[in-house]
């Protein structure tokens, strides 16, 4: 189906590179933890719950008069303000001056049909009427209502929290971007909570691209590699393709299902637009589609089972995840076209950095497996409550069905991953063979000139040892000796009595260093290497003395 042009919310929308995807405090990530947000390296160890102490309570932008207002301490007594601070929902919950939450919905009835709900926009003047409207029983047809919630403020946070007795850890994951998955609240006959927080990969076009030249393209990619990670490789970061000027960034999906008998709810939270996420209401538009779909349409009336929902909307994730490693496998052919034509060294930099990103995205898809898993395999105790067995055989059926279904198209996901990185393995290794290649003809020009110069030198040699007899002639009889000169005073004698020593002690001393250096003993002293000629002639002679002894004996 083909969207129009004023559902195309998930284009970016300004010129700024979005923020790096903070790390995931994984630790902090599910109730099990029995010490939410709290570290074992602290200046003072937290209280206990149930013991009294004088911490104060957040204040609040709601007031201290509100129902919902004391939330999460009051329905969590282990969240006390410190580790509310710490987590990131007291940030949301001071923020004052607030312009206004919006919350997107739709309607599931009990047919499979989907509504779509009038958009809330709940700023400081209608909290109150935004709080009665979710008091209100809701008609009795609707088996699940859906609750898209962008620029998430402090009052809309406690008034979902408190209706619906939410998990305080399903916003700090959401707030700090932390891979979560969990089922809490498990009432037999009665239903549960489950909360799923996801980070998957999906392409937008470049923020920053604009009408350039091919000259400018290499400086203006340049920059925005850098600021991907490009000197660190972050793999956090965003990862730009310039042969197609898009860009693969880290998104989020958020959602947290509370599964009652009589009518459930889903609660989806999107990040602030200067992630460049996807927004509430493009997301809204897709699981409203998704409810146009006969096939969907088929399971929704086969199961009461609201997971279905969920489970719809698992497939937004997936089909980013298709769509991201298609556009990158296009630029990693475009590097190799690249690498054939250029031979260039410093593409290995930016094929350096996509592998990286490869192995990062390797984890994000087993996460992606294991929450599919997780979301098929989590029985809805609710659905008991009907006393009717062939209705949750057939929603146990369609779950397993379509959890492989997906899981199937995980693992191929998968598999083109790794061909993309072997691929891309096989494009390095080609890009250093050529180099190696043009380093070896270089090397092989260089010994040529080499051999040319040596044969120069020999040449110079031989033209020395012509004139070498010639020299020494005019050197003798340059000689200032009365044997030459009648009127001198020096003779050949006095020549041979100081060149002969000086002969021998610059022979002694270069046989001495050369011993050294063929002993390979630099810990040796110099002086030490000077006795080098007599040690053998002694040595020699105490061997002779030995067998003229023994001969005698």
């Amino acid at each position: 189906m083909t969207l129009s042009p004023q559902l195309k919310f998930h284009e970016p929308r300004t010129r700024t590179m979005p923020p790096r995807i903070p790390q995931a405090y994984h630790r902090h990530a599910a109730p099990s933890g029995p010490w939410p947000w709290s570290d074992l390296i602290e200046d003072e160890p937290h209280h206990l719950p149930g013991i009294p102490h004088t911490e104060t309570t957040l204040e609040t932008a709601s007031g201290p008069h509100k129902p919902w207002s004391r939330y999460p301490t009051s329905l969590f007594s282990n969240w006390t303000a410190k580790q509310v601070q710490r987590s990131g929902i007291g940030h949301i919950l001071q923020e004052h001056g607030d312009p206004g939450c919006s919350i997107y919905g739709i309607d599931v009835t009990h047919s499979g049909e989907f509504f779509e709900c009038t958009r809330n926009v709940v700023n400081d003047e209608n909290q109150d009427e935004f709080w009665n409207m979710i008091q209100r029983e809701r008609p009795d047809n609707i088996r699940i209502r859906a609750l898209f919630v962008e620029d998430l403020s402090g009052p809309v946070l406690q008034m979902l929290g408190t209706k619906y007795t939410i998990e305080p850890f399903f916003f700090s994951s959401s707030l700090n971007w932390i891979p979560s998955r969990y089922q809490e609240s498990i009432t037999e006959n009665c239903g549960d909570h489950v909360t799923v927080t996801l980070s998957f990969l999906r392409v937008i076009p470049n923020p920053t691209t604009v009408p350039m030249s091919p000259d400018t393209l290499t400086s203006h990619v340049g920059k925005g590699l850098q600021r991907a990670g490009t000197v660190t490789i972050d793999t956090q970061a965003p990862l730009i393709l310039r042969s197609n000027q898009r860009m693969l960034l880290i998104d989020l999906m958020a959602i947290h299902l509370v599964r009652r008998p009589e009518s459930s709810t889903l609660i989806s939270y999107h990040p602030p637009p200067e992630w460049f996420t996807t927004s509430a209401r493009y997301l809204h538009s897709r699981v409203r589609f998704a409810g146009q779909s006969v096939y969907w349409q088929s399971i929704f009336r086969q199961s009461p089972d609201p997971t279905f929902l969920l489970l719809s909307m698992l497939w937004y994730a997936l089909y980013a995840w298709d769509e991201s490693l298609e556009n990158l496998y296009n630029h990693i052919c475009f590097l190799e076209s690249r690498v054939l034509k250029t031979y260039d060294i410093h593409l290995t930099r930016e094929l350096h950095i996509i592998r990286a990103s490869l192995l990062h995205y390797a984890s994000l898809l087993e996460s992606f497996r294991k929450t599919v898993i997780f979301v098929g395999s989590t029985q809805n105790t609710a659905l008991r409550a009907h006393n009717d067995d062939a209705a949750l055989k057939r929603s146990e059926d369609l779950m397993a069905r379509e959890m492989n279904n997906l899981l199937s198209e995980i693992e191929r996901l998968e598999m083109f991953r790794r061909m993309q990185d072997m691929r891309l393995e096989n494009v390095m290794n080609l890009t250093f063979s050529s180099v190696n290649f043009d380093d070896s003809r270089d090397m092989q020009r260089l010994t040529k000139y080499s051999l040319r110069d040596s044969a120069v030198m020999k040449q110079i040699s031989y033209l020395t040892m012509v004139f070498l007899p010639a020299s020494f002639v005019a050197s003798v009889f340059g000689m200032n000796v009365r044997e030459i000169v009648d009127d001198t005073h020096g003779t050949l004698a006095h020549y041979f009595e100081v060149a002969i020593p000086l002969t021998a002690v610059t022979i002694w001393i270069i046989l001495a260093v050369h011993h050294r250096i063929r002993r390979q003993d630099p810990s040796q002293p110099f002086w030490s290497g000077l006795g080098w000629p007599v040690k053998p002639f002694s040595r020699w002679l105490g061997r002779k003395s030995r067998e003229e002894i023994k001969a005698a004996v």
